[in-house]
Parts: C-alpha cells; sequence; structure tokens
C-alpha cells in the first residue's frame, strides 16, 4: 500500500496560488470521525471520486460509494459532478438524486452516508520577513535527555501508530490519520500538517487538522519550514510575541505563539516535514523563562520526533520489501540472502566476468498462437506457465534471471556470485526443465502437455549487471558467449535433442558432473549459419537410470561414430550410429548427411558440417 511509504502523496494534486485566482478544497465527512479528509481541487479534471484508494478523491470507508462514482471537473471557476458510468447508487444534492450537476463554493453533495462539500482553501503561507523572539534548534541526542511527564500517555497515543501506517487505504486517509495522532500526543497544540519543500522552494501543505474545525485557517511559517526541512534538516521551535500582547499583522494572521518543524528522516522524502503549532501557557508566560526552554514544549518536539523516527523505519522496511521484491523475478533466495539490505552495492554493478548462459526457448508457440487466435488469454496462461517452469529451475539452482522475451529465458550463473558451480548448475537447471517438460507430456490434459523446449548452454566471458535507473530494475548480459548459446539453442531443431551445449561446459561437466545427475555426449562439429569459427556441439543428458534405453555403452558407441565421421570414415560411422535405439532422435542429423553422399565423405572433406540455417 502506498500509504506505508508515505511517498505518493495529494500533494501531486494541488495548485499554487496564481493572482487572484480562488484555491478551492473538496472536503469529506463520513459518519466516523475518521473518516474524513480535505484535499485540494485544482482546475481541470475529470477527477475521479470512489471508494478505490486509486481514484483522485478516495472514499474506501463507505461500502454505498462504487469503485468509481463521480467524475469532477473545475474550469473557469465552474465545479461540475457527473455521475461515473459504474456508479451503482445515486448522487444527492440537496436531497434529490442527479445524474449531473453544477456546483458553487460552499456547496455540498452526498453520496452512500458520505457528504462532500465544495470549500474555500482554508491553507496559506506566511512568509513575513520579521523574525520569532526565540528558536531553538534541537540535537537528537539532547532530545533523549528529555523526560516525559506524561510518559503513559504518550505511549498509549504512539501504541496506535501501527495501526495508523498499516490499517489507512489510501494517502488521504493516512495524513489524515498521522496528523490527528500528533494532535493526540502533543495535547496543547492547536493545530499540526504535514509540510514539503517542493523542487522551487515554496512551502506547501500536504495536509493538516486543528483541533477546533471552527478557529480557521492555518498559516504555517515558511522560514520555519524551509529552515528545518531543506536547511539544517533538524527540528526548530519557533516563538513569536504573543498574539494577545502585539498588534503585528503578522502574528494576527499566524495567530499561533508557537510553532516547530521536524523533517522526516530519510529515506522518506528528503523535504518534507511534520509542523506543530499552538499558542502560549499563561504560566509559562507568567514565569518569565525562555519559552524555548520550556521541558513540556521540548517533549513536544521530541515525541514528534520518535513519530517521524518511526515512520522512517517503515519507509525503510518497505523500501527494503520493495527492492527485494523487484530483485526476487531474477535473484535465488541464496543471492537475495547474500545481498543483504542493500541490493543497490557495488555487487551489482555491471562487470566482465566468467559467466554460463543458458537460453531456453519454447518449442511449438507459434503454431499455438496461430490455433489459439480465438483465445489468446488461454495461450497467455500457459506461456506462462511454461516460463514459470524455466525460471523456477534457474533460480533453484541459484542462477539469475534476466529479461523474459515472449515465449523464452535466458538464465546466466557466474554473477553477481563468482561460483566454479555456475557451469555445474547450468546444467543442472536444464535438465530440470526437460524433466518437468517431460512430465507433462505423460498429462494429455496438462496446460503444457504439447509444448517442448529447446536448451543452448555456453560458459565464457561476459559483462553482466544492473544496468539503468533503479526503477524499474533490469539485469542484463551481453557478450559473444551469450549469442552462442543462442545460436546453440537454435541448432536444438536441427540436431533434435533438447538440450545443447558448448565444448568449455561439456568439458566441465564430463569432469564433475555426478553421473547420476546427467551425462554428456558429443554430437558433431559444426559451422553455425552466418558465423566464421566452427564449434564442437555436445548434448547434455539425463542420467542412466531416467533414460535406461540410452546405456553407458551405446553413449560410447554413439560418440565413436561422431569421431569416424569428423575424420572422414563415413561407413564405420554409419555403422555406429545404426546400432542406436529408433526413438533417439540425435542420429538424424549425421545419418542424413552420411546417405546423402552414399556414405563417402566428401572430397576436401575437413570434418565440419555446415549449417543452412539458423
Amino acid at each position: 500500500m502506498a500509504v506505508k511509504g508515505l511517498v505518493k502523496s495529494v500533494i501531486e494534486r494541488k495548485t499554487t496560488h496564481k493572482g487572484d485566482c480562488e484555491l478551492l478544497e473538496l472536503v469529506a465527512k463520513g459518519v466516523e470521525t475518521q473518516q474524513r479528509w480535505r484535499c485540494a481541487l485544482p482546475p481541470g479534471g475529470p477527477y475521479i471520486l470512489g471508494r478505490d484508494v486509486e481514484c483522485d478523491f478516495p472514499a474506501p470507508w463507505d461500502r454505498y460509494v462504487s469503485r468509481a462514482h463521480v467524475q469532477i471537473t473545475l474550469e473557469e471557476s465552474v465545479i461540475r459532478i457527473t455521475k461515473h458510468p459504474q456508479a451503482r447508487n445515486g448522487i444527492f444534492v440537496d436531497g434529490n438524486p442527479v445524474e449531473e450537476c453544477e456546483l458553487s463554493l460552499g456547496d455540498t453533495f452526498v453520496v452512500g452516508e458520505t457528504r462532500f462539500q465544495i470549500a474555500e482553501s482554508s491553507v496559506a503561507i506566511a512568509s513575513s520577513p520579521i523574525r520569532p523572539i526565540e528558536e531553538m534548534t534541537f540535537d537528537s541526542q539532547e532530545l533523549r535527555k528529555v523526560q516525559f511527564r506524561d510518559a503513559d500517555t504518550r505511549i498509549e497515543v504512539l501504541s496506535h501508530l501501527a495501526d495508523v501506517i498499516w490499517q489507512a487505504r489510501s494517502d488521504i486517509e493516512f495524513h489524515h490519520r498521522l496528523v490527528n495522532l500528533i494532535l493526540a500526543g502533543v495535547t496543547h497544540a492547536d493545530a499540526a500538517a504535514i509540510v514539503e519543500v517542493d523542487d522551487n522552494g515554496e512551502v506547501q501543505v500536504v495536509h493538516w487538522e486543528r483541533r477546533n474545525e471552527m478557529a480557521g485557517e492555518i498559516r504555517p511559517s515558511a522560514r520555519l519550514v524551509v529552515d528545518s526541512v531543506q536547511e539544517r534538516r533538524r527540528s526548530i521551535l519557533q516563538v513569536w510575541e504573543s498574539s494577545e500582547t502585539s498588534d503585528d499583522d503578522y502574528t494576527a494572521v499566524a495567530e499561533f505563539d508557537w510553532a516547530f518543524c521536524t523533517p522526516l528522516p530519510e529515506p522518506c522524502k528528503d523535504k518534507w516535514g511534520l509542523y506543530v503549532a499552538g499558542r502560549l501557557d499563561q504560566q509559562v508566560l507568567a514565569s518569565g523563562q525562555r519559552v524555548a526552554d520550556d521541558l513540556q514544549l521540548q517533549a513536544d518536539v521530541k515525541f514528534t520526533e520518535i513519530v517521524a523516527e518511526i515512520i522512517a523505519a517503515v519507509r525503510r522496511a518497505n523500501e527494503l520489501e520493495r527492492r527485494q521484491a523487484g530483485y526476487r523475478q531474477f535473484f535465488a533466495p541464496p543471492i537475495l540472502a547474500a545481498l543483504g539490505d542493500n541490493p543497490d552495492a557495488e555487487l551489482l554493478e555491471p562487470r566482465e566476468c566468467d559467466i554460463t548462459v543458458m537460453f531456453c526457448d519454447l518449442r511449438g508457440f507459434s503454431r499455438k498462437s496461430e490455433e489459439s487466435a480465438d483465445d489468446l488469454l488461454d495461450l497467455l496462461d500457459r506461456v506462462s506457465r511454461a516460463l514459470a517452469v524455466m525460471t523456477r529451475s534457474i533460480h533453484s539452482h541459484g542462477g539469475v534471471t534476466a529479461d523474459l522475451q515472449g515465449d523464452s529465458a535466458l538464465g546466466f550463473w557466474g554473477w553477481p556470485l563468482a561460483s566454479d558451480e555456475a557451469p555445474l548448475n547450468a546444467c543442472r537447471a536444464a535438465l530440470a526443465i526437460r524433466e518437468a517438460f517431460a512430465e507433462t507430456r505423460n498429462q494429455p490434459d496438462h496446460p503444457l502437455a504439447d509444448f517442448h523446449m529447446g536448451i543452448g548452454i555456453a560458459h565464457g566471458r561476459a559483462v553482466a549487471g544492473k544496468i539503468g535507473a533503479s526503477e524499474p530494475v533490469k539485469i542484463t548480459v551481453f557478450g559473444p558467449v551469450v549469442n552462442l548459446a543462442s545460436r546453440l539453442e537454435s541448432m536444438t531443431k536441427q540436431l533434435r535433442v533438447p538440450i545443447v551445449l558448448d565444448e568449455k561446459t561439456a568439458q566441465i561437466a564430463r569432469v564433475r558432473l555426478d553421473p547420476n545427475e546427467g551425462r554428456v555426449r558429443t554430437l558433431a562439429k559444426v559451422l553455425p549459419y552466418g558465423m566464421k569459427n566452427s564449434v564442437v556441439v555436445e548434448e547434455l543428458l539425463p542420467p542412466a537410470h531416467q533414460t535406461p534405453e540410452l546405456t553407458d555403452d551405446l553413449l560410447e558407441a554413439y560418440e565413436q561414430g561422431v569421431a569416424h565421421f569428423i575424420a572422414g570414415r563415413w561407413e564405420e560411422a554409419y555403422h555406429c550410429l545404426h546400432g542406436m535405439p529408433a526413438d533417439d532422435r540425435a542420429q538424424d542429423f549425421l545419418m542424413m548427411l552420411i546417405a546423402e553422399h552414399n556414405r563417402v565423405a566428401p572430397p576436401g572433406w575437413d570434418g565440419i558440417a555446415r549449417l543452412s540455417a539458423k
């Protein structure tokens, strides 16, 4: 929920005072005291009022308000409300149902159990050059020494802060609850507000409340807000000459004798603050002491700083969760655990390293797209399930996923954490994907039953890392090894096998991969279409107990046939390959070449089979 981060704000819907243009607000009042808000109504629109918290003006507490209920526009001082097409219940003006009408300043309309009023903005910013008669800047360490005289009451108020944060269903509701909690904790304050210093250095009031609703406008001191929130980044208390003893225009307008502002710490918005104001206690005035030295006021500042720190702590937790959620689509849990609380560390910066890349592609997707033209959502669901099989296997074996590309997935190992197991884990992930798809083919009604896959794996140097801004997160890998993995995946179609390895990966797997996990056999030496250099391609196979038809002796005979083929002894190659089981399609590629040349290698044979297409 956006309110938990105190990021998205109704300030985005506010306008500045231009010339003599009148600023308006929309005021909502539900049945319960907490079911109310006051929000700026800027020119333009249409704005949406409804129960959905994403609406411009949300009223999530009212069950009779539709998700989108009223459209509001303000043009040339004309306020027009229109019933939204989704609205089921009526809009009432002066007790009469309306579909559309024009309203003026002070007019009200009712939806469900909530009354809405068009009001004149009661917020202004005081910018008088008159300086306060007292000022105190607070250090957090010093505030810790301040004792609460009413500690039980303060703790009771703070105990409700969690509800304020987590139960608010919209930013507007959160702001309302937060400001009222501050008023509950600072019992002798008359007003409280959430303020912001915008990019132009102007002070804006995000939300405000007064203890006495009929007391009139609130005028925060721009100097105090800017000094606290932007300049010094500390709580500052200012005291002005009492409005009861001074005729000064400033104090008469401001009405308050004291105010303090507390900036919200990082990682909240760095120009937000909590503003609290009130009238001087006559006993304090009579005592003759400095008002800023009053321990009650200092305790109020301490209480407000505690509120600000808790909000910041929740914001930090939410920010971490948001980042973790963003990276979760790329990283396996062990990698996330290794990254810790700072996923934006140098560990994620792009760098060159040894990478094992796996490119996995669905077979039959194009055909299925044509067959499912009338039910593309069903096809999308099936493809999403197939991609989930791929990414789940990559992550469960410690890999990283880059962008999913339609019907294919790109996984890689060796970054952000280097590992000698990278090539082996890539092989394990590929075998797990093969096994998962094989199991679905034995279930005719399974959504993935008629899907096949092709996988190419290559190992070499590449650049991997996080690129671009932090949002959206983008993890990528690039280099020749990525192109090779993609080519190897394409070769699975011509070589008639599910998983093709490059020579580097195959060499590592032959030595270090447990035969009970997987086996390797050489397929051929080929020149891929469009490439200058030939490559030895090999197949990754399941262990013998999963494919009993392909014994280790048969695989050895197959590789002898490949060796004969490369050496130009095609008659011997034919006899070796001919002994393979009929269901083993790997032999088809070489057997067709041998048959085309009547089992005799062509003149000038160099051992390389040239591929005519990607």
